[in-house]
């Protein structure tokens, strides 16, 4: 059946009709249990969509935002565009749910009817499938403030009206699980030589594709200095595994002395060649954002070889360490800091600190990834319980966390809120009288099970180290992963029996 028209309301009265192609019927397959499951989850995912208007809000803001940005469009313009918004926040949710990279879930898509029903591109008379650039442009389609809000609304409609959900039990607001972790970004472990040789293969391939356009300086071809760059990698990895310390330091200093000079003369041919595109980028075939483009990654290399350079001689040749914020981990990914942990297997983590929060069914209802350098966990604690305040109003009324939350001002502070303590004490002694209460043992054995949800999250559906480039996209990419783990949390709760959502609804 063809489903309802969307109405979406600008500030003008206009009412602008959204009607839904007519969609394959979905194929019966028995004796599979898993595709079962699968298609179950999915369904019951896009009834949610639907039920919570989650799906209608954020096209009506993504409408808002393309009327202020356009003055005049057709009617056919605007439902294209509402089109490709629905299957934007669809297409997200089944990629991230799927666990797939762009273009393994572009082919998936096309194979899937299950897939091609729930992104609303199956028609009875051909299948459209997006490319997997425009997947790519569909994950950046809504702002992170935006996603965060329909979050808070679905949460909130979950805890208020289970019942317009179809849910036997209302979200439970009143409990929360702190914890906090490091969202690891997919950059090779930070090693000084290593820093000089990115430098080199990034500036010799923008410097072979100025060469390509036409514009040329006397020099050596660029392949040449990659493959000596990557002779003295090698060098260097073996002079490592030296038997005699002293030689082996001997040899790597001068292998670094033979890299910092190769640098030095990259680093020159780079910037001649920097200053010839920007000064004739008009005699070749590019456009200005294409050079502009180019331009672009040679200054972010260029801006920091120096200092990595500095900093190779003096862990190297100095054997002087270097403070941590002062340090480049990746000539790629400056919003990157030093975690150290100390966890089984990982003392030291690269990359940005998160901040979870669960409430007892599993569903998320706080989190934020900080760009700088994260404080302890203890100084986390007063934003979090604001941010859930602004968002859930006085909801809260119990909060639980390791002992790395305690401290004397988060015992006052929850104090003041009326807010139940079930942090862990610092303090042996302080522990050991609390584990009188039963309503503290209870919520600190509950707390256990927050790594696990931790452990889902970051390894399951943001699939180990992130991929996006760029605190933004990453911060972008946690928040949506956040509202997929809820769909599927909520899509695994118990459902409302149908006599009693059919009582509650008249």
């Amino acid at each position: 059946m063809i489903d309802s028209a969307y109405a979406i309301y600008m500030s003008s009265p206009i009412i602008i009709p959204f009607p839904q192609a007519l969609p394959q019927v979905l194929p019966t397959i028995e004796g599979n249990v898993d595709y079962r499951d699968l298609r179950d989850q999915l369904l019951r995912i896009d009834e949610l969509l639907t039920l919570s208007g989650l799906e209608t809000q954020l096209l009506q803001k993504d409408m808002e935002r393309w009327f202020s940005e356009h003055k005049r469009v057709s009617g056919k313009a605007q439902q294209n565009h509402l089109r490709h918004s629905q299957r934007a926040l669809r297409c997200d949710i089944a990629r991230i749910l799927y666990k797939e990279e762009y273009r393994g879930f572009a082919a998936r898509l096309a194979d899937s009817p299950l897939l091609q029903y729930f992104c609303k591109i199956g028609e009875v008379d051909r299948v459209q499938v997006p490319a997997k650039s425009t997947l790519q442009r569909y994950a950046g389609w809504w702002q992170e403030s935006e996603v965060r809000e329909i979050i808070y609304n679905l949460l909130n409609l979950g805890a208020t009206a289970p019942q317009q959900l179809k849910m036997a039990q209302p979200l439970d607001l009143e409990t929360c699980f702190l914890d906090s972790t490091c969202l690891s970004v997919n950059i090779h472990y930070p090693v000084d030589w290593v820093l000089m040789r990115d430098a080199t293969c990034t500036l010799m391939q923008s410097v072979q594709l100025i060469r390509a356009q036409g514009l040329k300086h006397r020099m050596e071809e660029p392949r040449l200095f990659v493959s000596r760059i990557n002779k003295l990698c090698m060098a260097m990895t073996h002079a490592w595994h030296r038997t005699e310390a002293q030689e082996s330091q001997r040899q790597r200093k001068k292998i670094l002395r033979q890299m910092d000079r190769l640098v030095g003369t990259v680093r020159h041919h780079a910037r001649r060649y920097r200053d010839l595109l920007e000064e004739s980028w008009a005699s070749t075939p590019w456009t200005r954002p294409q050079a502009r483009q180019v331009l672009a990654r040679m200054d972010q290399v260029l801006e920091q070889l120096p200092q990595a350079r500095r900093q190779a001689r003096q862990r190297i040749l100095q054997n002087k360490l270097v403070a941590n914020e002062e340090k480049i981990l990746s000539l790629y990914e400056p919003d990157v800091h030093v975690i150290v942990r100390k966890k089984a297997g990982a003392e030291v983590e690269f990359g940005n600190t998160l901040l979870l929060g669960e409430n007892v069914q599993g569903v998320m209802t706080d989190w934020k990834l900080f760009r700088e350098s994260a404080p302890a966990d203890a100084q986390l604690l007063p934003g979090s319980v604001a941010r859930m305040q602004e968002a859930f109003g006085p909801a809260l009324k119990a909060l639980a966390g390791d002992r790395g939350f305690d401290s004397q001002t988060n015992r006052l502070g929850l104090q003041e809120e009326k807010i139940y303590n079930a942090l862990c004490p610092r303090s042996p002694q302080q522990l050991k009288e609390r584990n009188r209460c039963w309503k503290f043992k209870k919520l600190q054995r509950r707390r256990a099970q927050t790594e696990g949800r931790i452990a889902i999250l970051k390894n399951v559906f943001l699939g180990g180290p992130i991929r996006s480039k760029g605190f933004a996209h990453r911060e972008l990419t946690v928040t949506w992963t956040v509202l997929v783990h809820n769909l599927w949390a909520l899509a695994r709760l118990q459902p409302a029996p149908p006599a009693q959502a059919q009582e509650k609804a008249a």
